[in-house]
């Protein structure tokens, strides 16, 4: 018999508002706690929850109501997998959209850093897209447990 990670996963999906960006990260934070993450993981976790369903509902569907964010997150053994993702316009130039400070909206004051920002805290961190077809972020993270940091 294999003594695989047991595999625990976990699917969400719902309207492109702004109003859900923090049902988002409830979602997932909530879903992560079994692994007993510290404040600054939760944290962590959060913020780029947040950065990643602001994108799609600002650039993915341009504040289009009627579009759908999916998230969906594994644990296996103490790492989390995110795929947070949206059906909309997509990316025309990824290489320039990851660049730290471009931003296509600058009239809504974004700062351009979300995808730094994922990228910086998360342990692996990968953009796809396809214009008019939408755009995928999958991002990995590995929780010490408190546990481990008391022992």
């Amino acid at each position: 018999m294999s003594m695989e990670p047991s595999k625990n996963v976990m699917s969400v999906q719902f309207a492109a508002l702004s109003e859900n960006e923090s049902f988002a990260r409830v979602v997932v934070a909530a879903f992560v706690t079994r692994l007993d993450p510290t404040i600054d993981e939760l944290n962590d976790l959060r913020t780029v929850v947040s950065e990643a369903v602001t994108n799609c509902i600002i650039h993915g569907y341009d504040s289009d109501p009627n579009g759908v964010v999916y998230i969906s997150a594994a644990i296996e053994g103490e790492t989390v997998s995110l795929t947070i993702e949206d059906k909309g316009r997509g990316i025309e130039d990824l290489e320039l959209a990851q660049q730290p400070l471009y931003t296509s909206k600058p009239e809504l004051e974004r700062s351009g850093m979300g995808f730094t920002i994922m990228e910086n805290f998360m342990d692996e961190f990968e953009v796809s897209s396809e214009p008019g077809r939408g755009t995928t972020i999958r991002m990995k993270k590995t929780i010490v447990s408190k546990k481990a940091l008391f022992n």
